[in-house]
């Protein structure tokens, strides 16, 4: 048994070593190239209106806001400037949003924002990102790079489109450190040991994002008056927060083979699989595993096991619950059709690594 665990692992660590560094090494050459064309992007928008001021930059090796969804595929999140005025409120009537009322007895015209506030007070998200999907349409006519970029049209998101070969959406957020939704009030659960107070109260200091995009969980109640209240409605995002628990151990490394195995076999019709469903599982295995020696290099096979068959469950239920936001199913809106060939090309991809972990040379 122990042979076998430590043929596993010598697998997955060339695995890792071979794929998993080329794959990274890759990436990070387009994100260099792709910044490049955004930043010109964003410096043209800067120019018309100073409110929109890019945050894209790069710190030890790595762009702060930038999200890699596939190695063709990117979100960068623009932080925007003073939120205080308003009041945050996440009351749960919509799962994975917020909205941003002005505070009481404040005087609107004391926000940066005040032509984006709703009749009832609200900090409208999808007014500021209809203004500067205006902005960026014009940037992109006038930029140096307008030869190899464009807007995607039909999409209320901001999306260019670089060489025809790669996606990058562009979101306004706010940063909200300091205050921790009441929507994630649950975690960390009580009888569970990780991730430990000290990560935790980091954690909560690091906050979490509000972004300017499409709520997933407004679907189906398009039509109703509900909707409208909602439609300026911020969605909650938790990037930082996830990257610092999922330090130490192999737990990195574990989402770096993850994420390979999506890019190379479940890259599937209907897009039932992204990275961040990879990053949301290993989460939820730190938790069922919350010792560190479980996460030391020669657990690799165990845990990489553990999240494949976890994720075949989810699938084959048809719901993955967001880590922090469990009422929010990062499933929702997928195609069933979708999930269950995933389920089944998860299941073949797991069979054969535990069955003969020499296949990962091919795989």
């Amino acid at each position: 048994m122990i042979a076998a665990q430590a043929k596993l692992v010598y697998h997955l660590n060339k695995y890792y070593n071979e794929k998993c560094q080329a794959r990274k090494a890759a990436i990070a050459k387009t994100i260099r190239e792709v910044c490049k064309v955004v930043s010109d992007v964003l410096k043209e928008v800067e120019v018309q209106e100073p409110r929109f001021i890019s945050s894209l930059n790069e710190m030890d090796n790595r762009y702060e806001g930038l999200e890699v969804i596939s190695p063709t595929e990117f979100e960068v999140v623009l932080y925007l400037n003073q939120m205080g005025v308003f009041n945050f409120v996440d009351d749960g009537s919509l799962p994975g949003c917020a909205v941003l009322k002005l505070s009481d007895g404040r005087k609107r015209s004391m926000s940066l924002w005040v032509e984006f506030i709703t009749a009832s007070g609200y900090l409208s998200a999808r007014k500021i990102r209809s203004r500067f999907q205006t902005l960026v349409a014009q940037a992109v006519d006038k930029c140096s790079y307008r030869d190899v970029v464009k807007m995607v049209a039909d999409t209320s998101e901001v999306k260019l489109r670089i060489r025809d070969r790669y996606v990058v959406q562009i979101t306004p957020a706010f940063k909200c450190t300091g205050i921790w939704p009441r929507s994630a009030a649950h975690w960390p659960l009580p009888h569970i040991p990780w991730p430990g107070p000290n990560r935790v109260a980091e954690v909560k200091a690091e906050g979490f994002n509000l972004l300017s995009k499409e709520c997933h969980s407004l679907a189906g109640k398009q039509s109703s008056a509900e909707s409208d209240a909602w439609s300026d409605a911020w969605v909650l995002q938790f990037a930082e927060a996830e990257n610092r628990l999922q330090m130490g151990g192999c737990r990195k490394k574990c989402l770096s083979i993850l994420k390979t195995l999506r890019d190379r076999h479940l890259e599937l019709p209907g897009q039932p699989l992204n990275n961040y469903h990879m990053k949301t599982l290993v989460s939820y295995e730190c938790e069922k595993h919350p010792r560190e020696s479980d996460w030391d290099e020669s657990c690799l096979g165990d845990r990489l096991n553990g999240i494949l068959l976890q994720l075949i469950s989810c699938l084959q239920c048809r719901r993955c619950p967001h880590y922090f936001l469990p009422n929010l199913d990062l499933f929702q809106g997928k195609p069933h059709s979708a999930l269950e060939n995933a389920a089944k090309q998860t299941w073949r991809l797991a069979r054969e690594i535990l069955t003969n972990p020499k296949s990962l040379e091919k795989l």
